[in-house]
């Protein structure tokens, strides 16, 4: 039996728009015809994959009549039902269409602003039908190339109006669902409003229920600026915001590539997934990436497969390194070292008393900053170890 074969209970998932990508970039038309999405939830389940997300449009086209809508719908449920599929998230396209041209919550357009959110309220009527408690927000309009009309804090207040706005929607309608927003920082704005997740972060708390809003972070946005996934994973899970995140891999400074995760830089993905299953996080293992623009359908599922497969591996890697004696040792050791100061630290919380007692602590600061940290033969086996030496 292969023991990297995904199964139901990984909670691997892929969204309409990944499996679906037809290869069509901004120099070339698609490369391959686009996926009907029932025969792409069926695919999907036969690979081992737990979920399948969309956006509005990926299900239903833009303009679809109300007999259309329910007649994909219908058969949409039966594929899932079928299938033992499910929909754990759903998000609304607000950056396709040219009525967003200039944004969609934050357009300075007063009508596009309505516009939007009563698309979404839509959006998030039918991902609830269908089963969804994750609705994710990606600006990917909602930013600038020009600040000469549009104040930026202008533009936040409009978001923050358009969120609460459909907050109240969500709650007034008694639904079981948490928003999560998605930061990027650029693309296909110049400059995207809500660029990291530290930027989100701050926003959140700005809001009417903050406890009702998390975070998605992606690999790619977070690495496209050169920052670290890791860090930012982290911070989004020591802040209890990590409410859904989303895997690829990236070149830095590259536009949005959104490779097979693991494909690219395989030492952070270990990372990932190492915070991931060492944090407790039950949320879905979800890939939003897509197929080389080079490859068929055949390839579309070669790609998705190897996404989850990269997963399982790496997650067994983070199973060794948690039972390898040299790397284990090596950590007690550095701990031990870590935890000898026995003085007054922040860490028991501000009294008047402790910072007089850590005013007047003596340290040998020449000692303590002479002590190496071994950090190089730490690094060394982590690469030995995903290299398969270990």
């Amino acid at each position: 039996m292969d023991r990297f074969a995904p199964q139901k209970g990984d909670k691997f998932s892929f969204g309409l728009w990944t499996v679906g990508n037809t290869g069509r970039d901004a120099w070339g038309d698609p490369t391959r015809p686009p996926l009907d999405p029932v025969h792409s939830v069926h695919r999907l389940a036969e690979l081992g994959a737990w979920g399948v997300k969309f956006h509005d449009d990926d299900l239903v086209p833009f303009g679809s009549s109300q007999h259309e809508r329910d007649r994909i719908v219908r058969e949409f449920k039966q594929a899932l039902s079928d299938s033992g599929m499910v929909v754990p998230m759903a998000t609304t396209n607000l950056f396709s269409h040219p009525v967003f041209r200039d944004g969609a919550f934050t357009s300075a357009d007063a009508a596009v602003r309505a516009f939007a959110v009563q698309k979404t309220m839509r959006a998030i009527d039918l991902g609830v039908e269908l089963g969804a408690t994750t609705y994710v927000f990606w600006g990917g309009r909602e930013g600038a190339e020009v600040d000469a009309y549009r104040d930026p804090g202008e533009a936040i207040t409009r978001f923050r109006e358009a969120i609460n706005f459909l907050l109240g929607y969500v709650r007034d309608q008694g639904y079981d669902l948490r928003f999560a927003i998605e930061p990027k920082p650029n693309e296909p704005r110049g400059d995207a409003y809500l660029p990291t997740v530290g930027h989100a972060l701050a926003f959140i708390a700005t809001l009417d229920h903050p406890e009702m809003v998390g975070l998605n972070p992606e690999f790619a946005h977070e690495t496209m600026t050169g920052l670290n996934f890791v860090h930012a994973l982290g911070q989004a899970i020591e802040a209890g915001k990590l409410f859904h995140v989303d895997l690829n891999d990236q070149r830095m400074g590259r536009f949005d590539q959104d490779y097979r995760f693991a494909s690219e830089d395989p030492k952070r993905a270990f990372y990932v997934v190492k915070l991931l299953e060492a944090s407790g996080y039950a949320g879905p293992r979800h890939f939003d990436a897509k197929a080389y623009r080079m490859e068929d359908e055949a390839g579309v599922w070669a790609f998705a497969r190897g996404c989850m497969r990269s997963y399982l591996i790496l997650k067994e890697k983070a199973r060794q390194f948690d039972a390898d004696g040299e790397i284990q040792g090596l950590l007690a050791e550095l701990r031990a070292a870590d935890t000898a100061y026995a003085g007054p630290t922040a860490a028991t919380g501000y009294s008047s008393e402790a910072a007089a007692a850590l005013k007047a602590q003596s340290f040998d600061a020449a000692a303590i900053g002479a002590i190496g940290r071994r950090q190089e033969e730490l690094d060394q086996l982590v690469i030995e170890l995903l290299l398969g030496v270990r």
